[in-house]
């Protein structure tokens, strides 16, 4: 019988080798450049929602393939971001509720973590989906700033 969770043989974009998708430490990624910066041109960028691979919490090699808002753009190239996720999140304060978008086809709300930071590798994403309107982008960047001092 096989684990639901098990990943399928087929590599994902992000899931390994220089272009891996990782969990960074936001204390420690340097300066950081948040500014609201969509283009619909099939590369990431602060303010689109991308999808791409992401590890699991438990850092075991395991990941699932799921969204990612783009918050900033690193100077070696690489891209902050953090998740978003349907299931219900309402309490945990290191959710934001986001709403629903074009990201989700079946018109779900969704929350964006604040808890964990991804750096993304442009050659890491699967597609890129939207870009998440100004005013949303702003509150979840200015509660980033917030919690890990980014200016």
């Amino acid at each position: 019988m096989s684990d639901s969770r098990e990943e399928p043989d087929v590599e994902l974009p992000g899931s390994s080798g220089y272009a891996a998708t990782v969990e960074v430490q936001p204390e420690r990624v340097g300066r950081v450049r948040t500014a609201y910066a969509p283009d619909p041109d099939g590369d990431p960028d602060p303010g689109e929602i991308v999808w791409t691979w992401v590890p699991y919490e438990e850092s075991d090699g395991r990941g699932k393939d799921r969204p990612v808002l783009i918050v900033a753009r690193e100077d070696q190239g690489t891209l902050l971001g953090v998740q978003l996720t349907s299931r219900e999140r309402a309490g945990q304060p290191e959710w934001l509720p986001l709403g629903a978008g074009p990201w989700d086809r079946s018109g779900r709300d969704s929350w964006v973590g604040t808890g964990r930071v991804l750096r993304v590798h442009p050659a890491g994403m699967r597609r890129e989906a939207c870009a998440l309107d100004r005013a949303r982008f702003n509150r979840v960047v200015h509660r980033l700033q917030q919690v890990y001092g980014w200016r």
